[in-house]
């Protein structure tokens, strides 16, 4: 969420912003709410003294018949203004959440198409196994099954497989904690408020991804960066104790609404999946620098695990509404012959912090909010696919990359 102060102070900047990220928001409207309710706020205020000032005339006696006629007039009058202020302060919020966050000078404008690459690393395989077919003729993977009890898109790990998505996940983990992060469990469910902080705001009514449960303020997560965000929610941390790095493991869940025309097939757009998400709250100051770890973590565990990719910087039409940058790494489908998102890291300056009221009290006393930024360590689904196209061999056989072979008893084939 944006600062109503930082709006009005920079209406051309977000107005731009908010239309490059592909959003139609009428900001003006919701500055003149905001108008709407400073001028019932003053009024609010002023009924709320004159009653106290009527409250300190009644004790230590019995009140004139005027005084009581007085008061309950301004009671009911506060009553009127005060339903006034929540229904206009309802209308000021929905609209601040609908603003996206503004864009960093370097991202580049336009559709997903205009995104910028800034690195490549590894020699493309021209040739390559379809994951599916492989894991089904070895009993690997059951989407049949998985469709009985669950629905399209849900399936059953076995075996081999089930075995190399541990080791992945150990891999991916011993490279987290190697750079200083604090790893978690958490939620899979998260209130609405803690969903709305993290600022998932769809920019048509058909593209929610999330699953909310009937009868509760509760939403399934799409991402271990949801509860992660509201971990210090209403929190104050001390300047010495940042930047805090953490890394959630979790179930994801997601409808995938939208997605029409993107790779679906077998495991790598499912509606459930095992992912291990990196997450920084830091100072403003150092959220650029953080970012580029973030990328270079990612950057070093695909390579330990050998994998060619390319880094692009993500144009502003296809940034969600929190991040004001992002990267996403793809790696290159021998299958099909092209690259595909396996891990992105973003900034989303306060953004977040904001909506979740996440602050940090200065060494000087001063209290500001915070930055954070998030980055997938390893997507455990996907990374099964890229495994598969990447190191199945003639013989039939799974080739293990080095790093992963102390987590499978040193087994060197699957």
């Amino acid at each position: 969420m944006l600062d109503i102060k930082f709006i009005r102070e920079n209406l051309e900047l977000v107005e731009k912003s908010t239309k490059e990220k592909g959003y139609k928001i009428d900001i003006k409207k919701v500055l003149e709410a905001d108008d709407e309710r400073r001028a019932i706020l003053t009024e609010v205020e002023a009924l709320r003294s004159k009653r106290n000032e009527i409250a300190g005339k009644m004790k230590g006696g019995k009140p004139s018949p005027e005084l009581i006629t007085e008061g309950r007039k301004i009671k009911e009058e506060l009553a009127e203004k005060e339903a006034e202020l929540d229904k206009i302060e309802k209308v000021c919020y929905d609209g601040l959440k609908s603003i996206p966050n503004i864009i960093f000078e370097d991202v580049p404008l336009g559709g997903e198409e205009c995104s910028i690459e800034v690195k490549k690393w590894g020699d493309n395989h021209q040739t390559g196994v379809d994951h599916l077919d492989y894991a089904m003729s070895r009993d690997w993977v059951d989407f049949e099954r998985g469709a009985k009890v669950a629905g399209a898109k849900f399936y059953y790990l076995k075996n081999e497989l089930a075995l190399l998505e541990n080791a992945l996940l150990q891999y991916g983990l011993s490279k987290v904690l190697e750079h200083g992060f604090t790893y978690m469990t958490v939620p899979d469910m998260v209130s609405s408020r803690v969903l709305e902080g993290c600022g998932f705001n769809p920019r048509t009514s058909d593209q929610s991804d999330e699953y909310y449960i009937e009868g509760e303020d509760l939403a399934m997560i799409a991402t271990a960066e949801m509860p992660l965000t509201g971990y210090h929610m209403d929190e104050i941390i001390d300047e010495d104790k940042l930047p805090l790095f953490y890394a959630g493991y979790s179930a994801c869940f997601r409808k995938e609404a939208g997605t029409y025309g993107k790779y679906t097939r077998g495991l790598f757009r499912v509606h459930q999946f095992n992912k291990l998400e990196m997450y920084v709250f830091c100072l403003p100051e150092q959220s650029k620098e953080i970012h580029d770890k973030i990328l270079a973590i990612e950057e070093d565990i695909w390579q330990g695990l050998g994998i060619p990719y390319h880094v692009i910087n993500i144009a502003a039409g296809d940034l969600g509404a929190p991040a004001a940058k992002k990267y996403d790494m793809e790696y290159w489908s021998p299958v099909n012959q092209k690259y595909q998102e396996i891990t992105s890291c973003s900034n989303c300056t306060d953004f977040q912090a904001r909506a979740c009221n996440v602050r940090v009290r200065r060494k000087d006393g001063s209290v500001d909010f915070v930055h954070t930024l998030n980055g997938t360590a390893i997507p455990l689904a996907r990374a099964l696919v890229v495994m598969i196209e990447n190191y199945a061999t003639e013989n039939g056989k799974l080739k293990i990359p080095e790093v992963l072979r102390p987590y499978l008893n040193n087994r060197e084939e699957l």
